[in-house]
């Protein structure tokens, strides 16, 4: 049986590599992140006339964190209209998978996947921890989690980065904390001051849909596609229907 990155896919699957491959010649890819407080949408162009790994980003359209549900599909289709392009030309979808908001992550992946089996494009999935770590040029990355908490990338010696959410005890119980930390709000810049003083902080902006398609871009020359029907949010927690149930069932007594 064929694989996809390890993954069984079926025939259909296959089938849409093979036909997408001349829309990625011609270039165009369609990139979405819904994670955030704010979210995007983009169109880039890479393929075989550009240099490997480089990217010319069309357009960027910004989302208000609220409106995702009733904004993203008009948004895309605003961003190809101004392009001239359609939705046939696209020759892949890269999808921002989290973590982030729990709603905001599914409305995203909700959406490209539907994109995707609809118009049989395929899918390249980042971690929105990976790209603001790739934007800062460093290793590690941390985004505010709320609840004193960090979704927290780091690179492990030796080994490849893990991705965690962590509060002030797991910070404290990492005994080589990593030299400098990109980071891309205020939550994450005190929780890190407090819990590791010797650590630089690096600030850049927030990740956009731009950033997610500039990282993928070797992915995309590479074939790493994903299984869009094995494709699930990277939460790295629990929403609080799962942890307490429905009604408030399981939630833990005073």
């Amino acid at each position: 049986m064929a694989c996809w990155n390890g993954m069984a896919r079926d025939q259909r699957s296959v089938q849409m590599i093979e036909n997408a491959g001349a829309r990625i010649r011609q270039g165009l890819v369609l990139g979405i992140d819904t994670c955030g407080p704010a979210g995007s949408v983009a169109l880039g162009r890479v393929g075989s006339e550009r240099p490997m790994g480089q990217v010319e980003i069309l357009g960027q359209i910004e989302l208000e964190g609220r409106t995702y549900s009733a904004a993203l599909v008009p948004a895309i289709g605003e961003l190809l209209e101004r392009a001239g392009a359609s939705l046939a030309e696209v020759g892949c979808l890269v999808a921002v998978n989290g973590p982030g908001s729990f709603t905001g992550v599914r409305v995203g992946l909700s959406t490209a996947k539907g994109l995707a089996e609809g118009a049989s494009i395929p899918i390249v999935a980042v971690s929105r921890l990976e790209t603001l770590a790739w934007k800062a040029g460093t290793g590690s990355a941390a985004i505010d989690a709320h609840r004193s908490e960090l979704f927290l990338r780091v690179r492990v010696p030796g080994g490849e980065p893990a991705e965690l959410l962590a509060g002030a005890a797991d910070l404290a119980a990492i005994e080589n904390s990593p030299a400098e930390v990109a980071i891309c709000d205020d939550g994450a810049a005190t929780l890190l001051g407090r819990s590791w003083p010797a650590t630089h902080l690096v600030r850049v902006s927030a990740v956009t849909a731009a950033d997610a398609i500039n990282l993928a871009a070797p992915r995309i020359a590479a074939n790493a596609f994903v299984d869009p029907l094995l494709l699930d949010g990277h939460y790295l927690r629990r929403s609080d229907a799962e942890i307490f149930g429905e009604g408030g069932k399981g939630r833990p007594s005073s």
